[in-house]
């Protein structure tokens, strides 16, 4: 799998989940939060949304769409 969004908030990453699988891409998130537990600004990072390399640019057209 490989990463075609990074979000600030695990929410964020969370909605932009739902659209893709409302859009038939299976996707995951990855980060470094404790599960959502911890803020990023403790971690460091953000919340990345990675989906099958097949899927790739049609998940990243899909969330280029999205309302920022």
């Amino acid at each position: 799998m490989i990463p075609v969004a990074t979000y600030p908030l695990r929410s964020d990453a969370e909605f932009a989940q739902a659209t893709l699988e409302a859009a038939g891409i299976r996707s995951v998130i990855s980060s470094d939060d404790a599960g959502g537990a911890l803020p990023f600004d403790l971690t460091g990072g953000g919340a990345r949304v990675l989906v099958d390399e097949a899927d790739a640019e049609t998940a990243a057209a899909i969330l280029a769409d999205q309302p920022a």
